[in-house]
């Protein structure tokens, strides 16, 4: 094994591996897929023969244990986070894990204990701290474009069918056994994280949630409210279950000299304060995930830091944990 090399397996090559990430892995430098691994071997089989993966397995420890690979993607359901992540550490192999990093507090705190006696690294999958539009709008906030901050308003209101939300044959992410809740913890740790990114980690925080159309067991609508430092608050409101009508995805940022709006599932920043109203566009990568994953393998290399540590995943998860709690 090339030990220059970073030599990939995944665990649970489903939809979100399909485009947004899995071809990323052979298209970035110092970086090969060697193996994917899915339950279903038809599945398995089929996604390593359309995307020329030398290898395919139907289980995770044959896929764990490989002596060809020295790193794991693990993009199964929250659910099974914890078990691989700390089986592929105690393997001695890197992880790079999907959001939310685990189903509770507790899970991660498992996970960053595993770590901290292997010899092998782990980094969270929350992509957006590498696209050119999140790190845009932190610099705009850094060089004081729009003063100092006063509020953040964060609306995700989507229609119980949205095309944002991935959809599966068994629809497991408003199952809370396998997703930890609904909705909200498919969508809110890209939110919440790119705040954590940009203004560091909150001062207080609390919050409701409630399960208004009873459509399944998970929560459908969240209220969060955050100090965070230099007496900013934060407001954000998740729902899952509106009208086509009132459909909205915006985060708002306002200072004392103008303001920052922006979708997050979108690629148009509007800046607008003291020299008027500016549209900033962004082209995403076909494989969204490429530009994080370029730095999770230098990472492991020992060439660059930690993009996003289990450390800096947990504090999302404990917001979203304290503002999921049903009243």
């Amino acid at each position: 094994m090339n030990n220059l090399t970073i030599n990939w397996g995944i665990i649970g090559c489903g939809d979100v591996t399909e485009v947004k990430s899995g071809p990323a892995f052979n298209k970035v430098p110092d970086s090969k897929l060697i193996a994917v691994m899915r339950r279903d071997a038809a599945k398995a089989a089929d996604y390593a023969k359309r995307h020329n993966v030398p290898k395919w397995y139907s289980n995770a420890d044959e896929l764990i244990n490989d002596a060809e690979i020295n790193a794991i993607y693990i993009a199964t359901p929250p659910a099974f986070h914890e078990e691989y992540t700390i089986k592929a550490l105690l393997a001695g192999k890197h992880v790079y894990v999907e959001k939310p990093v685990a189903t509770s507090v507790a899970a991660c705190l498992n996970m960053i204990t595993a770590e901290a006696v292997s010899n092998a690294k782990v980094a969270v999958a929350h992509y957006r701290r590498a696209l050119p539009m999140f790190l845009k709008i932190k610099e705009l906030i850094n060089n004081n474009t729009i003063g100092k901050i006063k509020l953040i308003q964060l609306s995700m209101l989507q229609p119980h069918q949205s095309n944002i939300i991935a959809r599966t044959e068994d629809f497991w992410r408003v199952d809370p056994a396998i997703a930890g809740a609904g909705l909200f913890y498919d969508l809110a740790p890209h939110q919440l994280d790119i705040i954590k990114f940009i203004f560091g980690d909150p001062v207080s925080y609390t919050g409701i949630a409630v399960n208004n159309a009873k459509l399944y067991s998970a929560e459908d609508t969240v209220i969060g409210y955050m100090q965070l430092e230099d007496d900013i608050a934060f407001t954000g409101n998740w729902c899952f279950t509106v009208a086509e009508s009132a459909r909205k995805d915006e985060c708002v940022i306002i200072g004392e000299k103008g303001s920052i709006s922006f979708p997050f599932f979108g690629n148009t920043i509007q800046l607008i304060n003291g020299e008027g109203k500016q549209d900033i566009s962004f082209q995403h990568p076909a494989h969204i995930q490429q530009p994080m994953i370029e730095r999770v393998v230098q990472y492991f290399l020992g060439k660059d830091e930690n993009p996003c540590t289990l450390q800096e995943a947990l504090v999302s998860l404990e917001v979203m944990e304290k503002f999921k709690q049903l009243q």
